[in-house]
């Protein structure tokens, strides 16, 4: 039994937010990848892009960095050099530059570092539920999903808890800068240079940038080292710094990618036990608790896509890609792929192997945070399993109008307790 079937008609615009706005269009990517899986598109925004969508392409291409860069920008929008310069994160680099940045930072997100910080997010999943689940129905995304990752956040960067609603904010307003929820300055609705050097084309970058100077001119004058922002400003072994643009990027990227990605992860986790019959009873075992958080980003697939871009001529399945070109990985597509996921529209917290791809998994830019992510997700969900008797929708979701963040951004539900 599948627990959800994918409704648009195979032949959405994936350049388009609105076409998902009700949802990711799954039966687009299905027949993607069955008729075309190198597939070229024109773009209302820009040049035209080439879409890849099965997992095995995805897979094989993520590693070939000198040949699909992210140096070029990982959106699909189009760029000037100067803008990229100005809003690049390590995110958008490669070789030498990519691992410098990377490098300074990794130790504080190592799985041996991150496996210490259990108990703390066992006790902040505790009030967090507490509090939501005495309502009885609830903004599940809201008062669960969004919570446990924002405080984590203030744990990582080392700021006040006052600040972190704002912060979030903020970020969504970066990330989700194609939805009115989130953001006055859709990036698709209007038409200005105002902002184009800033992140993701947004004033929210901009209040992100004062914030972040404000934040270390208080950390430096306190000699406050708390977090992790204290790292990526040390001399590598060359005695180089990364610049005070860099940095703010840098800060703007944890705040947005920190917080997004596990929220929505969370998110669909919970809508999924909501749905799907037998998924509590499965949680409330101790048998899937290796397996389940991989699982539920695979459902998840927060990050719907990364673009590279083709920096020589190749060949993809019969399809000519020119230097210049940009080229999409649709991770989101990836993790339905029915060659490697056997039912993938139901969610199995079993599953095993599960060789899901929402954390960029093959190549250098696998997700720096991700085992700190997974940690999360499985200590949020033993403690809600643990709390709950039954969950159920109580009304219809909504969906982040996003083709780039794919995410629930409401959904009430209705629990009884144990």
């Amino acid at each position: 039994m599948t627990m959800w079937v994918p409704e648009d008609d195979g032949f959405a615009d994936l350049g388009s937010h609105d076409s998902f706005a009700q949802g990711a269009p799954y039966n687009t990517f299905a027949r993607l990848r069955r008729e075309a899986p190198c597939h070229w598109s024109d773009f209302d925004g820009g040049k035209g892009y080439w879409s890849i969508t099965r997992h095995a392409d995805i897979d094989k291409l993520v590693r070939e960095t000198e040949t699909f860069s992210s140096a070029r920008g990982i959106r699909m929008e189009d760029q000037t050099h100067e803008e990229y310069m100005a809003r690049r994160t390590f995110q958008e680099t490669d070789g030498t530059d990519h691992r410098k940045v990377r490098m300074k930072v990794a130790k504080a997100f190592s799985p041996k570092v991150v496996a210490g910080f259990e108990d703390q997010i066992r006790d902040l999943c505790g009030p967090i539920l507490d509090r939501a689940l005495e309502k009885g129905t609830f903004d599940a995304t809201r008062d669960i999903a969004r919570e446990l990752p924002m405080r984590m956040l203030g744990q990582i960067l080392g700021v006040p808890d006052e600040d972190l609603p704002w912060l979030v904010d903020k970020g969504d307003a970066l990330m989700a800068n194609s939805d009115p929820d989130f953001t006055d300055h859709v990036v698709d609705k209007l038409e200005t240079d105002e902002f184009r050097l800033m992140p993701f084309n947004s004033p929210a970058g901009a209040e992100l940038y004062e914030y972040s100077r404000t934040l270390m001119d208080r950390k430096n004058a306190t000699g406050d080292t708390s977090g992790i922002l204290h790292l990526i400003l040390q001399p590598d072994e060359n005695g180089e710094t990364i610049s005070e643009t860099e940095f703010r990027n840098f800060f703007c990227l944890l705040v947005a990618a920190g917080n997004d990605t596990t929220r929505y992860s969370i998110a669909a986790g919970i809508q999924a036990i909501a749905r799907q019959d037998g998924l509590l009873q499965e949680l409330q075992t101790d048998e899937v608790w290796g397996t389940a958080a991989d699982e539920i980003v695979r459902w998840a697939s927060p990050a719907t896509y990364f673009r590279r871009t083709a920096m020589k001529d190749v060949e993809v399945h019969g399809q000519q890609i020119k230097e210049g070109d940009k080229v999409l990985y649709w991770f989101i597509s990836a993790n339905r792929d029915e060659s490697m996921f056997e039912d993938p529209y139901r969610l199995t917290l079993s599953r095993k192997p599960n060789r899901q791809l929402g954390w960029g998994q093959g190549g250098p830019h696998v997700c720096l945070g991700m085992h700190l992510a997974r940690l999360e997700v499985r200590v949020l969900f033993q403690e809600l399993a643990k709390r709950i008797k039954t969950i159920e929708p109580d009304g219809p979701e909504a969906f982040v109008r996003s083709n780039f963040v794919n995410g629930i951004k409401r959904m009430p539900v209705r629990v009884t307790l144990q």
